[in-house]
């Protein structure tokens, strides 16, 4: 197949690019950048997004079966994708969240109403509004993720694509996606209290039981070209995430047992933990999710087994961190530990 892939650099893109590759597709990349890192068969194009209009020519000159838009998050980069393709393209394959649901809105509480029940499917209500995000973590996930816009709103980015008349589309609703080249850097906070020596680690109660999707980014990678290259994805939205969607306790458990550690994940009481363990939310509200529709339609299986996605994404983590480094603050966390416990608790505070 001849396909266009929108963000091809990125955490996700990349993946997908070498894996379409590998299976032997001719691809053209489209990025702000021309890039070194993907392999010299894939042929690159620099532009931004939301100046695809100016190589509408190009595009249409390489003749692709399917465009896979992977950074496309609002309705004036959809309407760019779709009339730049319209009539030069067999299908559009976008990339979207599974933040495009109510529940994320409710736990986030940018949403009114009771709480949605869970697993999310995807017939599971929508956000009725655009604000997908509270200002903050908004400004926040620009920073992030440089081709957010103003105009963030994956519910109006997919109506714009699934409603389409020139082809037929197909959206994937991702989870929270891990592994190397992690941006957000979603396991080292569990990892910085391990490689720091501490002997137990601290959850608030209300974040210790709240669940949630979750995804390694090559088996998030090889369910976008499955959906690329499937005819029977035409007209289909899809969630994409692992089977089970774990809690945070069993999270960090899971993430400390690979890295070795021996140490105790304790709970404490929401509002007796310091302040940098009382995230912001509705733990009420779970984000847990159902990806079976991909499972049995495509066929989609993961490619890498947890065990082994998390040894990639710790050694990747360790060998990578943050800048800054997150800080913690030791003191009040035995503090806490010790309260509950009904006596002192012996841990090394490290400086």
């Amino acid at each position: 197949m001849r396909i266009v892939i929108i963000g091809g650099t990125g955490f996700i893109g990349s993946r997908l690019a070498a894996q379409l590759a590998d299976h032997g597709h001719e691809l053209l990349s489209v990025q702000r950048r021309i890039s070194a890192a993907l392999p010299q068969s894939i042929r690159q194009l620099a532009c931004d997004h939301q100046e695809l209009h100016a190589v509408s020519s190009q595009l249409r000159g390489f003749r692709p079966d399917v465009v896979i838009d992977v950074i496309s998050s609002s309705a004036g980069q959809a309407r760019s994708t779709v009339e730049v393709c319209a009539g030069y393209t067999g299908r559009i394959v976008s990339v979207s969240s599974q933040d495009v649901y109510k529940a994320f809105g409710i736990f986030h509480g940018t949403e009114e109403g009771g709480i949605e029940p869970v697993p999310l499917t995807e017939d599971s209500p929508r956000r009725s509004r655009r604000d997908t995000y509270p200002r903050e973590l908004l400004v926040r996930l620009r920073k992030e993720r440089s081709w957010v816009t103003e105009e963030y709103s994956n519910a109006e980015m997919e109506d714009v694509v699934m409603n389409a008349a020139a082809q037929p589309s197909t959206v994937l609703r991702l989870p929270m996606v891990y592994g190397p080249g992690d941006y957000i850097h979603r396991l080292y906070p569990i990892l910085k209290r391990i490689d720091d020596g501490r002997q137990v680690i601290p959850i608030a109660d209300l974040v210790a039981q709240w669940r949630s999707p979750r995804g390694y980014v090559d088996n998030v990678a090889a369910a976008i070209a499955l959906a690329a290259e499937s005819t029977a994805a035409a007209g289909q939205v899809f969630n994409v995430a692992e089977p089970e969607s774990f809690s945070e306790q069993e999270w960090t458990k899971l993430v400390a047992d690979a890295a070795g550690w021996n140490g105790s994940i304790t709970v404490i009481p929401f509002d007796r933990a310091p302040a940098h363990l009382r995230l912001p939310g509705n733990f009420a509200q779970h984000g847990a999710s159902s990806s079976s529709r991909i499972r049995e339609l495509l066929g989609y299986r993961e490619i890498i087994d947890r065990g082994e996605a998390l040894l990639r994404t710790i050694a990747w983590e360790r060998a990578h961190p943050p800048d800054p480094l997150p800080k913690f603050d030791y003191v009040a966390e035995e503090a806490s530990v010790s309260e509950i416990q009904g006596g002192p608790t012996r841990l090394p505070i490290l400086e």
